[in-house]
């Protein structure tokens, strides 16, 4: 599509929820949550089934959607703490998904969570930035933003206060007549579990939870980071809390909806929401992400997110994809639907998925597994199997998710499955080729700068709220 004329290329509104697993939304199959706007974007869009984030913690699965490259790649291995944004510039020498589709003609805004390097700076290509500061949270009260290189304070409900931002954006006419990029990261489904609306809280402290199984837990690592929020007596207060967050930012979203409907855009608008990685709340006992427990996790509850193409007429809707689809993905999609050309100095691991989304049939050779990193941790998914690698830090895992989904049963000792490890190393090689020779490789983290002062690889303690 390079070189499309303008008007002839979708709007994009990307909407990047923090922490919102793929199993918190009706249409993933809970049946307590209500989430009606994203479930009608599913309905009448494609949705991806078998989405995954690369990494299972903010900041690098972030950083994996601007620059559409593995963290051993862009060398971000794990959140910034508050010490990281002393430090240098973060992702050095990458080129952002803004700057390519600025450059390729679209007008860009950015509203919500950066959390890839100081917030205070607005990124090349963002003609309008409103950023959250360095600290998510508290998701009411005094809000502090950073926006076009001043100082932003405003009282309110976070997600509401990133809403309007985004929406006068939405709503500004261009004299240019551009198409749009605009990013919109909302963070009420990442902790603190507290202070959302009374009224969407209030009705959900009578759930069963009954999506959340009870009973569980892994085997593979004791709790940290996040994880502490598992051994807090009133569990079923801090679920409701994340279910109501879940519903807050779907009321935002049907308002960014309805704006584009009201205008005429929608049908001109490619929306898709995703998140920047899944969470457990509950799952195997614990509360958290992959760094929830030591050593660091890749739970399919942790590493699942949803991905929904819905809006544009150019879709092909009413699909559910099974194919694996990941951040990286996302990027060269985007791209090829801008009529955008990343850069050619550099490998990207991605792959297109317009075919699908705008033919329907099956892409050609689509990738069969699935992978990701977290430091020195290496996972592969194949439809039946997940490999992962420790390199030292803990037992390495294989599960059987046909037989056992929930992965309660390491199998990586019998002798039955080692055609099907051979496999797997075989693939996690081949898709980690991209940065065999990276001086950024998470299989160096240790090496690497300190992104906290947490980090699983080094010897610390204590636990930074992130």
């Amino acid at each position: 599509m390079a070189g499309a004329d303008s008007r002839s290329r979708p709007n994009v509104l990307v909407i990047m929820a923090d922490d919102h697993a793929q199993w918190a939304s009706g249409c993933y199959g809970n049946r307590e949550i209500r989430s009606p706007t994203i479930d009608w974007l599913a309905e009448r869009g494609v949705r991806m089934a078998n989405a995954m984030t690369v990494t299972p913690v903010c900041s690098p699965a972030r950083a994996c959607f601007w620059t559409g490259r593995y963290p051993s790649q862009h060398g971000m291995h794990d959140y910034l703490g508050s010490g990281a944004y002393r430090d240098p510039p973060w992702l050095e020498g990458e080129v952002f998904l803004g700057e390519i589709l600025a450059q390729a003609g679209y007008r860009c805004g950015f509203f919500g969570k950066w959390h890839c390097g100081m917030p205070e700076t607005p990124r090349s290509g963002f003609e309008d930035w409103f950023c959250i500061g360095r600290r998510t949270g508290p998701h009411a009260g005094l809000q502090r933003y950073d926006h076009n290189g001043s100082v932003h304070e405003e009282w309110g409900y976070q997600t509401d206060t990133t809403t309007r931002a985004a929406l006068r954006f939405l709503e500004t006419d261009d004299p240019d007549r551009r198409p749009f990029f605009a990013f919109v990261g909302p963070v009420a489904t990442h902790s603190p579990y507290e202070h959302h609306p009374e009224r969407l809280v209030d009705a959900y402290r009578l759930s069963t939870f009954e999506d959340i199984p009870a009973g569980e837990h892994y085997d593979a690592g004791s709790l940290a980071g996040e994880g502490r929020y598992a051994r807090q007596p009133d569990r079923r207060e801090l679920q409701a809390q994340y279910y109501a967050a879940v519903s807050e930012i779907d009321e935002s979203v049907g308002r960014l909806v309805d704006s584009l409907e009201q205008r005429g855009e929608l049908e001109n608008t490619l929306i898709v929401y995703t998140s920047d990685h899944g969470l457990n709340a509950g799952h195997h006992g614990l509360f958290g992400k992959g760094n929830a427990t030591r050593p660091l996790n890749m739970l399919e509850e942790s590493i699942r997110i949803p991905m929904i193409f819905s809006g544009w007429r150019g879709l092909a809707s009413g699909q559910v994809r099974a194919e694996f689809m990941d951040h990286t993905d996302l990027f060269q999609t985007l791209c090829e639907l801008a009529g955008a050309t990343p850069p050619g100095d550099r490998v990207f691991p991605g792959r297109s998925a317009v075919a699908m989304l705008v033919g329907g049939g099956a892409p050609p050779s689509w990738k069969e597994f699935q992978a990701g990193e977290y430091g020195d941790l290496r996972m592969i998914r194949s439809r039946t199997h997940k490999l992962i690698r420790r390199h030292g830090r803990g037992n390495d895992e294989l599960y059987d998710l046909d037989r056992d989904p929930r992965e309660q049963d390491n199998v990586l000792e019998r002798a039955e499955n080692a055609g099907i490890v051979q496999i797997l190393d075989q693939a996690l090689e081949q898709a980690f080729a991209c940065a065999a020779d990276s001086p950024q490789s998470g299989l160096r983290v240790a090496e690497l700068r300190s992104h906290n002062e947490v980090e699983a690889w080094r010897e610390t303690q204590g636990v930074e709220s992130v």
